[in-house]
């Protein structure tokens, strides 16, 4: 799992570029998602009677990991060019777009295990293209309401070589992605680099300007580093929150029964609940409640998730088991530390970074959580019980003692980033260099 979201989010800021300088962010998202149903379609032939073996297996998740990579930039890429530089509206509407994506992740995660438990894993995956297939009509259908808005390429007629060449690209870097998945040392190696790459050509645009831009530039870096430390508890939900739900809480909420794997539908649930709340606030309080302050409170937020379980374990029943509502306020508390962080990183990148370079930005963000992806799948071993232990008392015991350790970091992370947030928010107003002129002058 760790390869696989590396590879995916390392790949964003490659569909960031493509839909900034070579064949426009629109195009880049039709062609994001028609990739993603190739790649369901074979997973969903994969999962049928074992259709071409474990190797197709394979290529599907290259191809998922392709269209994630042209795709998800893109969307948020095109909604930061419908608003004009400086406007308070963004972060509003940048929590209400990613409430939208978490609806559909409410649903999906609801429905999915129900399918594959019900007809099987290849109509879960079939569905998954199906949905995807009416994603691409509904976005050609509405392509007219943004005709006016994109990336340079969006504005002029298509150029079909670079079109052709960026098709051709995607299907051989989704063959190679297979091959990397099946080679995890060689995908950790490739995402160092390209994460390198990434970070030094971005520092190099921060220098080649001067000012309050590259002030800002920098402000968004040390966000970004900030967002690594947030990533890297949020992919504990697939994993470790995960493991724990299947081992330490009981399968029913208010008394309803449902599996294990369906308590991640809460990160979508108190997302939705939420968003609306937060996008309200953010309109009222204005620059009252600055974008560093922001993600300070996610991280607080953050801490709390896991340290309320670690005090949860302490009202566990006699079997080692504890109530799914502790799991239900640990993802309360996460979810909204995800709407201040990750909800808002790409509200952050559209504020500081320039235009001329908004989709590799988003991409940057988004690499932020590949890096984070590699770590998370280090943590997430600490907490895997050994093999061979499956009383709930030991299991309880492992977990509770990591989530403490997990929590307590993350609380000190929380403390520093309160102690900085006045002086970055500072630096993004200008006021430090506008001190720094009134000294000079």
């Amino acid at each position: 799992f760790g390869a696989f979201s590396a590879l995916v989010y390392g790949s964003v800021a490659i569909g960031g570029w493509v839909g900034d300088k070579v064949i426009g962010t629109k195009r880049t998202i039709t062609l994001g998602a028609v990739v993603l149903t190739v790649g369901y379609a074979l997973l969903g032939l994969s999962a049928m009677a074992n259709f071409g073996g474990e190797s197709l297996i394979y290529v599907a998740m290259g191809f998922i990991t392709m269209g994630n990579g042209l795709f998800k930039a893109n969307p948020s890429s095109l909604l930061a060019k419908v608003y004009d530089d400086g406007d308070a509206r963004l972060d509003g509407a940048f929590t209400m777009y990613y409430m939208a994506v978490n609806l559909g992740s409410f649903f999906s995660m609801l429905l999915t295990p129900w399918i594959a438990e019900k007809m099987g894993y290849d109509i879960a995956f079939g569905v998954s293209a199906v949905g995807l297939i009416i994603t691409v009509i509904n976005f050609m259908m509405c392509s007219k309401m943004v005709k006016d808005v994109g990336s340079e390429p969006d504005l002029t007629p298509v150029n079909k070589k670079h079109y052709l060449g960026v098709v051709i690209g995607a299907i051989a870097l989704s063959f190679v992605s297979a091959i990397l998945l099946q080679h995890l040392f060689y995908a950790h190696a490739i995402l160092v680099v390209v994460g390198c790459s990434i970070v030094f050509l971005y520092l190099k645009e921060a220098f080649s300007i001067s000012g309050l831009e590259r002030a800002k530039m920098l402000v968004a870096f040390v966000l970004m580093l900030q967002g690594v430390v947030f990533f890297v508890l949020y992919f504990q939900m697939p994993t470790s929150l995960n493991f724990f739900a299947i081992h330490n809480i009981e399968h029913n909420i208010f008394g309803i029964s449902v599996q294990p794997e369906q308590f991640q539908a809460l990160n979508p649930f108190w997302i939705m609940i939420a968003s609306p709340i937060l996008a309200m606030m953010y309109n009222n309080m204005g620059e009252r409640f600055a974008m560093p302050y922001k993600f300070a409170m996610g991280m607080v937020l953050c801490s709390l998730s896991f340290l309320v379980l670690t005090f949860g374990a302490k009202f566990a029943n006699a079997q080692g088991i504890m109530s799914s509502n502790w799991l239900i306020i640990c993802y309360g508390f996460q979810s909204i530390g995800e709407l201040l962080v990750s909800g808002l990183g790409l509200a952050m990148v559209a504020q500081l970074v320039p235009q001329r370079m908004m989709g590799f930005a988003m991409g940057m963000w988004f690499l932020t959580s590949a890096t984070a992806a590699v770590v998370a799948g280090w943590v997430a071993t600490l907490t895997t019980a050994p093999a061979g232990i499956t009383d709930s008392h030991q299991t309880l015991t492992i977990y509770s003692d990591v989530f403490a350790k997990i929590g307590y970091s993350t609380a000190a992370i929380a403390v520093l980033t309160l102690l900085i947030a006045p002086k970055l928010t500072r630096i993004i107003r200008g006021e430090t260099q506008a001190a720094t002129e009134q000294a000079t002058a």
